[in-house]
């Protein structure tokens, strides 16, 4: 016996948000931070050096290396960002080369999630009460505007705010569980083309460094799949194992099983693992609660069934590898997906609770920016400026207009938004998530145009190789000791360096001594204070001790052999 849904639509509830409204929060939310930086510390900087030693020739495409270290079996977001640079690098900068195909997919991941939950939207059992005397929302028209709500839910996520405009191979995992998750969906309408993406999605999963995640969730939608009331969607069941047979044969060929379990150990680790849920998965998570309770008589039907499992496997393995927050990025599609079901049960006090925090909480921060920027460029207030000044010594402001233009004009149209939602707009059931999502748009641009050039000069490694280059010319080869991959990654990508990294993968100390590598200058990365570091090789000039400006803790010393001296 079917119950009825808790959802009560009315036909005018079923407003769809204006085409060209969405896709300028599609465009302001994905360019920003595209165009003009430097690759960030760390995950970001690492995938690009090894994307372009593939583009450039200096390492394998089967088995790419960074300063003798292999990548963690991540080969398909590798070659896609090198095939890019080959393809563009000689037109503009390679590091925007690199970064546009992940800018696309990060617009077909929210493209994916819309379509998903129209799909399920579409579903006898998703759709809201019939009305004694007519009225009701239309199928079609109530299954767009949950769309649109999912979609404004994912954009509206704190956790992919940065995560998603990385150049790394979490990005491209995240398009390919947004493309499994629109093939479960889409099953019963786009059988076979469902049943191709599906497949190819758990394979390029496998091949994106997260072989074991792939088999858990083709798992998962296989057996969605076999207990479907579709019969055309239960014969691709055995399409799909046969998808994760290969997938498994694809990730052993690339040796991509990487076991990375380190569940937490104590009320400590558990602790900080909830707060990063609740704020990385903020403001999905209550509406998920509430739907998860409004529709509970109805998980076994696949509008919750479908992203339930996808949030379950996601948020296990985010357990299972002790809070790991870029694995919990790939549980927000069916966040999202959940989230928008809680729209058509949503009470008008929670969704006003929602307007208001995001009108106070959005509306402050992008004060705050401008208050920085004013202070940047005018000196008034002049604390903000001094602040800057001392946490990133050497920075030297300069006024952009075409940033300054995209700002006001992002401005303008967030307190065009607010007077619009506080002006008795009550209707359209993505209201709720409206503001949640411009606003986390509003702050992303006003930080990637207005502060882009303090936070670039912070994170990127570019002003420790300009002081380096002062003493090491750029292509030379240079012993590293100390180092980790995202140094290595710095000393190859910006600096042109050639990069032999001392220790257990590296070449061994007495080698270098004896000149065997043919490198003249030796580098040490340490955290030490002290005069001189251990381990500093006997008998070399010490040439100077340079860092990152914003950096206090880590320095590098810089060496010379005594016969290049």
């Amino acid at each position: 016996m079917n119950l009825p849904t808790p959802a009560l639509v009315p036909h005018r509830a079923a407003q769809a948000l204006p085409r060209w409204a969405l896709w300028l929060l599609c465009a302001a939310y994905v360019l920003p931070g595209v165009i003009g930086r430097d690759p960030w510390r760390n995950a970001d900087l690492t995938a690009y050096a090894y994307m372009l030693a593939m583009a450039e020739g200096r390492t394998s495409w089967l088995a790419p290396m960074l300063g003798g270290l292999p990548t963690d079996g991540a080969l398909l977001p590798h070659w896609l960002g090198a095939v890019f640079i080959q393809a563009l690098g000689s037109w503009i900068d390679p590091a925007l080369a690199a970064r546009l195909p992940f800018a696309l997919l990060l617009l077909a991941t929210l493209a994916g999630v819309w379509y998903a939950t129209f799909h399920l939207a579409r579903t006898e059992a998703a759709q809201p009460v019939r009305f004694a005397f007519g009225g009701e929302a239309h199928p079609v028209d109530y299954a767009r505007a949950l769309a649109d709500g999912a979609l404004l839910a994912l954009v509206a996520c704190l956790g992919l705010l940065q995560l998603g405009h990385e150049t790394t191979p979490e990005l491209v995992q995240l398009s390919e569980v947004a493309a499994l998750l629109w093939a479960l969906a889409a099953a019963p309408f786009r059988t076979h083309i469902a049943g191709w993406v599906a497949g190819l999605a758990v394979v390029a999963l496998a091949l994106s460094g997260a072989p074991s995640l792939a088999l858990a969730l083709g798992t998962a939608g296989g057996l969605v799949w076999a207990f479907s009331n579709y019969p055309q969607v239960r014969r691709l069941s055995p399409w799909l194992l046969l998808a994760l047979a290969v997938a498994a044969g694809l990730a052993t060929w690339a040796d991509a099983w990487r076991w990375r379990l380190d569940g937490p150990r104590s009320l400590a680790g558990l602790w900080a693992m909830g707060r990063t849920l609740v704020w990385f998965t903020w403001p999905t998570w209550p509406l998920v609660l509430w739907t998860l309770w409004r529709w509970r008589h109805h998980w076994h039907h696949r509008h919750i069934s479908i992203p339930l499992s996808m949030v379950a496997v996601c948020s296990g393995a985010f357990v299972l590898m002790n809070g790991y927050d870029r694995v919990l990025m790939l549980a927000l599609p069916g966040l999202a997906v959940l989230a928008a079901f809680a729209l058509p049960t949503l009470q008008r006090s929670a969704g006003a609770a929602i307007d208001w925090f995001s009108v106070f909480f959005f509306s402050l921060a992008a004060l705050a920016v401008w208050v920085i920027y004013a202070s940047m460029q005018g000196g008034v207030p002049a604390q903000p400026l001094a602040n800057i000044l001392r946490l990133a010594p050497g920075f030297e402001v300069r006024f952009q207009a075409v940033e300054l233009l995209f700002a006001a004009l992002g401005t303008l149209a967030w307190l065009a938004l607010v007077r619009w939602r506080t002006a008795r707009h009550r209707h359209p059931l993505w209201k709720t998530l409206v503001l949640p999502a411009s606003g986390v748009t509003l702050s992303w641009l006003l930080t990637m145009t207005l502060l882009l050039p303090v936070l670039d000069y912070a994170r990127s490694p570019r002003p420790l190789i300009t002081a380096l280059a002062r003493h090491v010319p750029r292509g030379s080869c240079v012993v590293l000791q100390g180092g980790s991959r995202p140094s290595i990654a710095a000393l190859e990508a910006l600096g042109g360096y050639r990069v032999q990294p001392l220790g257990r993968h590296g070449i061994r100390r007495s080698d270098v001594l004896a000149g065997s590598p043919g490198c003249n200058h030796w580098l040490i990365e340490s955290r030490t204070n002290a005069a001189e570091p251990s381990g500093a090789p006997e008998g070399w000039v010490l040439l100077a001790r340079v860092r990152r400006p914003t950096d206090r803790h880590t320095q590098t010393w810089v060496y010379q052999r005594p016969s290049a001296s």
